[in-house]
């Protein structure tokens, strides 16, 4: 390759151009081939990676911890509780201790600023698994399944994003099409929209890459004729009460069911969402939320939807592992 991602971190979205983020997405499908083909090779061999968790996770942490055990890489897990960062221990102080042992870190919880004081003082690279504004490790599994389920270049490819669109989610698709030059449709009310702050970011990568942006309330017209319809949980966990029951009146409107999805007047169009999803009542929270304020078809998606061959979620949540993966060969690989 004529670039070199060696020692390079990950913080968010835009960190890379699109030629590295298209490298990535080219080599997650080259090693998700080796996995399957039982011909994959390590190219992590005696690295040393932490992973630090301030929020619980499934996707993220797994696919971290299978990434590095196929390519021949140690692991250590902090959990929420095993972990004095921020608490007795300042994220620059807990950086040049890590920095010392391991070849990489990786870090999710709330804050963004957290994440980039650990890649200033860690002197290894650091990959944001989440924060409050940006999952950048989610967009590269997105763009590959995206591109995975459709004929058309990237670049041509049409996708909206339904929901609380002022979340980390709703920061990284806005941004990641603009990057990748796509067509891309933000939907939400209007007071959950998108701060200017990173409007103004998806607006210069935009003129960069001719891609193609919408920020509109209306939904209908945010899906017409799109491959994608991505959505998202209209509230986070630990939010009172009150804010459940304001933004379930508010977002009630943009949940994604068969009228939406026939929306689109595009049949093949495809149902995206990061996971987990309050589709039915068969979690304490579904069954929660149905009791509470009735919606007992789904929150931000109907189980009809959800259970229907147009979801493709769950080759979404495995291609978390595959770009992982890549992320860890091309920056740390030998």
């Amino acid at each position: 390759m004529s670039f070199n991602l060696r020692n390079r971190s990950l913080l968010t979205v835009q960190d890379y151009t699109p030629r590295e983020f298209r490298y990535l997405v080219d080599l997650a499908r080259d090693l998700k081939r080796a996995k399957y083909a039982r011909t994959e090779q390590e190219h992590l061999k005696g690295k040393e990676i932490c992973l630090i968790f301030e929020k619980t996770s499934t996707r993220t942490r797994c696919a971290f911890e299978v990434a590095c055990s196929d390519q021949g890489a140690n692991v250590t897990y902090l959990d929420p509780a095993g972990s004095q960062i921020g608490h007795k221990e300042s994220f620059k102080d807990t950086a040049r201790v890590l920095g010392r042992m391991y070849d990489a870190i990786e870090y999710r919880g709330a804050s963004q600023t957290g994440v980039e004081t650990l890649a200033k003082y860690a002197g290894v690279p650091v990959y944001n698994g989440l924060t409050d504004e940006y999952h950048p490790t989610q967009m590269i599994a997105d763009v590959m399944t995206m591109r995975e389920h459709s004929d058309k270049p990237i670049s041509e490819i049409k996708y909206a994003y339904i929901g609380d669109t002022r979340s980390n989610m709703g920061h990284s698709l806005l941004i990641v099409g603009c990057l990748m030059g796509m067509d891309v449709r933000i939907c939400g009310p209007r007071s959950l929209w998108p701060s200017e702050e990173y409007q103004t970011i998806a607006k210069e990568l935009k003129a960069q890459s001719g891609a193609r942006l919408m920020i509109t309330d209306d939904p209908r017209a945010a899906v017409e004729g799109v491959d994608f319809i991505h959505t998202d949980v209209w509230v986070s966990m630990g939010e009172p009460k009150e804010v459940w029951k304001e933004r379930i009146q508010l977002l009630t409107p943009y949940q994604v069911n068969a009228e939406l999805m026939s929306a689109s007047g595009n049949p093949q169009t495809k149902f995206m969402h990061c996971l987990p999803a309050y589709h039915d009542t068969e979690t304490a929270i579904g069954k929660q939320i149905s009791e509470d304020y009735g919606m007992s078809n789904g929150l931000e998606v109907t189980d009809e939807v959800f259970e229907s061959q147009a979801n493709v979620a769950f080759e979404q949540a495995e291609n978390r592992m595959h770009t992982i993966k890549a992320l860890l060969v091309a920056t740390l690989g030998d």
